[in-house]
């Protein structure tokens, strides 16, 4: 088994569960604030957003080169551009940005809330925590599938180790 296949299935995987780690805590976050009227930059909260992206497709022995730090015996043992037979490995995904909901927040009339405006309503955060749940299960979901496809890697590369 070439040497990047075995890496480079076990990195998709490990960026998958990264990123969706990443998605769970701000789901998280968002949740925790559904119902917070100020803020640092005043005013409500602003639900936050996971963006991903495909994570940039790299060449196997630039990955170990940028990883690992090694220093070429010749500078054309570590090439750019993939030669002839060299597999190009896929990075998998990673989060591009966190940005706010450019939502308004939702008013909501409590003339008693100490952050009323002078019409009697408070600026609450742009949170559905129903939304917020079904996004938490689907990164769950993929956190867990991401698991599965590391798991199925690692259980793969023992086998081919004890031929």
């Amino acid at each position: 088994m070439a040497l990047e296949k075995i890496f480079s299935s076990l990195n998709i995987s490990a960026t998958g569960l990264s990123a969706q780690r990443q998605r769970m805590d701000t789901i998280a976050q968002n949740i925790a604030n559904a119902e917070t009227t100020r803020t640092e930059k005043g005013g409500p909260y602003r639900r936050k957003l996971v963006i991903t992206r495909e994570a940039p497709v790299t060449v196997f022995p630039k990955y170990i080169e940028n990883k690992i730090k090694l220093e070429p015996t010749s500078r054309s043992h570590f090439k750019d551009e993939p030669v002839r037979g060299q597999m190009p490995v896929p990075s998998g995904t990673e989060v591009a940005d966190i940005p706010e909901d450019p939502a308004p927040p939702r008013l909501v009339y409590d003339p008693t809330h100490p952050d009323a405006n002078a019409q009697g309503y408070v600026a609450k955060p742009n949170i559905s925590v129903i939304n917020e749940m079904v996004d938490l299960i689907s990164a769950s979901r993929a956190y867990e599938a991401n698991i599965t496809a590391l798991n199925a890697s690692k259980d793969m590369t023992k086998k081919a180790l004890e031929i």
